[in-house]
């Protein structure tokens, strides 16, 4: 990166200090050049008509519009009859002609009109010649009015105006300074690119003045007299003074079209255009706004002169060995600055570089020290050195990693939302499916600290395990093992026959999902309150086996406690009542809030939904009255009614009853509750298994039926030494 940083950098420079030399050649020195076709006529009065402009015969022009007609005017204060150049295809009077610009100077002329009126400029249309933007301006001349310059369509739109208002009277009469014109008595704007065709007209413009708007107006194109290219002559002075004076006798003014060869132009034309070491050709777009190449120009090269659209035309100066050696220091001037200057360039970069590196790597130093403080890195540290947190087996992931795993923590990557933060599914480097969780700090690091903390000390096959983490970023970020099926939740709500949630898928979430509480409860190194135990925190993986997750709302407490006080935090629907009204947090509201999950599991209904006119209603109340007035069967899931055994259904839900004790001491713990799901877990695997051996039995009784019956009448006819036994056939059955 650097290196082409660098490399574009000595392109710059070389561009700003060509090794060419700068002095430009001048033109039109040989007085020997070649200036029209062999046998066409090079002048016309003062101009010389240099090809493709030809006069005469076709041969000598390059095609119809490059045609001059040399005319005779009475043009001189003596009344002599001078010979002046017209460009026939516009019937307008040429003032030069320039091969190496391409440019042709015309005479314009002043447009005389009302107010209100348009009138139609030049058409130069289908022609190899426009307007030059460059050279050329337009002027309005007036008081209170508005000079406009539109399109030659039916629609006239608009190109450029300009706007001239009158204050006083001018004190020189007529006398107008047209390289001042800046709104009084005079405008000037620039013109459109492209200008081919164009009308022409005025609007009145209101304001306070003694001097009306006058209705005789002049509009004209013409040329900067600095940029002109017009030889003087005494006949023609008048266009050398920027003084127009009288508006009213003058009828033209000096202008500039620029010009190419259109690339339409027969190839038979220009027969002498072959490649050779003395002239340049390149294309060009001065005539379309429709295409990146309308027509090409030429131009000699440096140290020749002449014609170079005739062959042989452009021919070498003889300048003098002095100005060759001048030209040959000069290039060695500038070759030895754009050298100079370009290491020199190389070096400041490479030095800027490293500062840069140098600078960026302090700036990200310190950026992800200050992250790591704000996001709890000191309590964390405290933590580890505790002993309170196991970092065995705990990875720090850095950002870039994440943000590479995440596709910069794309939205479409987002697994869920919730109270704490944003889960993201993400890929790591060596293929592994991770998910990343980024937590809502809002200045207050305890969840996340104490999510972490937990999840370090935490080994079991039904709680989700905790990968690493990163604390580089402005907001702290959790990477845990991804489970693909998403949550209880929502499987539960939508399910389908493809995938249906049978009983015994039921029965063994709720299994794991106690076994999982039980381990938290009473077999971890300290007994853990997971404090938000409810169907969207119980994952399933790819074989559908529970997962407990989300731990930041919970809570470590010491083995001699029973309670412990806190603020009241959980979700409606799933929170102990008893804990709700007290602050006071133990083991039996996690058994409270299992016990809403295990009647979800029996009713497939959501914790608070509307039942009939009764409006909304906590679950885990409407299970307690359908109990109390004998009415279980009325909400129990179809499907659990179908596939479970009613004594096995009733055992379960009376589980559930006990666990929705108002009384937290009245619950039981969660290895009680734990023990009494695996017995019916086991009872239901034994009636499953004592159904299909009698299956297989009923299955073999017929099989040895058909057998004896086949023994029997295969022996008839058979001699005694031949019998065979259907105890001897059986083996081979077996096998």
């Amino acid at each position: 990166m650097v290196l082409k940083r660098v490399y574009m950098v000595i392109l710059l420079i070389w561009c700003i200090y060509p090794l060419e030399s700068v002095i430009p050649p001048h033109r039109y020195r040989n007085q020997n050049q070649t200036i029209a076709r062999h046998g066409c006529n090079p002048k016309c009065g003062n101009v010389t008509v240099f090809f493709p402009f030809g006069m005469d015969d076709p041969k000598c022009y390059a095609s119809k519009p490059f045609e001059i007609e040399c005319r005779h005017n009475n043009n001189t204060s003596q009344g002599h009859r001078k010979p002046v150049p017209y460009l026939k295809y516009i019937s307008l009077e040429v003032m030069y002609i320039d091969i190496q610009d391409g440019t042709v100077g015309i005479k314009n002329p002043i447009f005389h009109l009302g107010c209100g009126k348009t009138i139609t400029g030049i058409n130069l249309e289908g022609s190899p010649f426009v307007y030059s933007q460059n050279y050329n301006s337009f002027v309005g001349v007036g008081c209170q009015n508005a000079a406009i310059l539109s399109s030659n369509d039916t629609i006239l739109t608009a190109l450029t105006a300009c706007v001239s208002m009158c204050y006083d009277d001018l004190e020189k009469g007529n006398d107008i300074d047209i390289s001042s014109c800046r709104g009084s008595y005079c405008c000037e704007t620039s013109l459109p690119p492209y200008l081919s065709a164009y009308n022409i007209s005025t609007e009145t413009v209101e304001v306070k003045s003694n001097i009306k708007a006058e209705c005789s107006n002049y509009l004209l194109i013409r040329a900067e007299y600095s940029n002109f290219k017009y030889v003087y002559d005494e006949y023609n002075s008048s266009y050398w003074v920027p003084i127009l004076g009288d508006l009213k006798k003058q009828k033209d003014v000096p202008a500039v079209l620029e010009w190419e060869i259109p690339i339409h132009t027969p190839n038979n034309s220009f027969p002498e255009f072959r490649t050779d070491g003395s002239y340049n050709c390149s294309y060009t777009n001065v005539t379309s706004s429709l295409y990146s190449q309308s027509g090409w120009r030429c131009s000699c090269r440096d140290g020749f002169e002449g014609n170079p659209y005739i062959q042989e035309g452009c021919k070498f100066v003889a300048t003098g060995d002095s100005e060759l050696r001048d030209k040959r220091k000069t290039r060695e001037k500038w070759a030895i600055i754009g050298v100079s200057s370009s290491l020199g360039t190389i070096l400041l970069l490479l030095v800027l570089w490293w500062l840069n590196k140098f600078v960026r790597k302090n700036i990200e130093k310190k950026r992800k020290e200050k992250f790591f403080k704000q996001n709890g890195g000191l309590l964390l540290n405290q933590k580890l050195s505790s002993g309170e947190a196991n970092v065995d087996k705990i990875k720090l992931f850095t950002l870039k990693d994440l943000d590479k795993a995440t596709d910069h923590f794309n939205i479409n990557r987002v697994l869920g939302k919730g109270g704490q933060g944003t889960v993201y599914k993400g890929m790591l480097v060596d293929g592994n499916i991770v998910a990343v969780k980024k937590f809502k700090v809002n200045g207050n690091v305890e969840e996340f600290i104490n999510e972490f903390v937990i999840l370090s000390q935490i080994n079991h096959r039904n709680v989700v395990k905790l990968l690493g983490c990163c604390l580089e970023t402005e907001i702290p970020l959790l990477v845990y093992e991804f489970i693909p099926n998403g949550n209880l939740y929502e499987y539960l709500l939508g399910q389908n026959d493809d995938l249906p949630m049978t009983w015994d898928m039921r029965l063994r979430i709720a299994t794991e999902v106690a076994g999982a509480l039980f381990y938290l409860h009473s077999a971890a190194s300290q007994p853990i309150y997971h404090r938000d135990i409810k169907s969207r925190n119980i994952l399933l993986d790819g074989k559908y086996k529970a997962k407990v997750a989300d731990f930041g709302a919970s809570r470590m407490v010491s083995i001699e406690a029973t309670h412990l006080t806190t603020a009241v935090q959980g979700t409606f629907g799933y929170m102990d009542p008893e804990y709700f009204h007290t602050s006071q947090l133990t083991d039996k509201s996690d058994v409270y809030s299992f016990g809403v999950v295990l009647i979800e599991l029996l009713t497939g209904q959501k914790p608070i939904s509307s039942v009939k006119e009764q409006g909304l209603q906590s679950l885990a109340s409407y299970f307690l009255l359908c109990m109390e007035e004998n009415r279980l069967f009325d909400i129990v899931d179809a499907r659990v009614m179908q596939e479970g055994e009613k004594e096995d259904i009733i055992v379960v839900a009376n589980l559930a009853r006990r666990c929705l004790q108002l009384n937290g001491r009245k619950r039981p713990t969660m290895k009680e509750v734990t023990l009494e799901l695996e017995s019916i877990q086991k009872l239901e695997n034994q009636c499953n298994a004592q159904e299909q051996q009698e299956e297989l039995e009923l299955a073999g009784n017929e099989d040895s039926q058909f057998w004896a019956a086949y023994s029997t009448t295969s022996t008839a006819g058979q001699t005694s030494d031949s019998k065979t036994s259907t105890l001897e056939i059986m083996p081979i059955l077996i096998k």
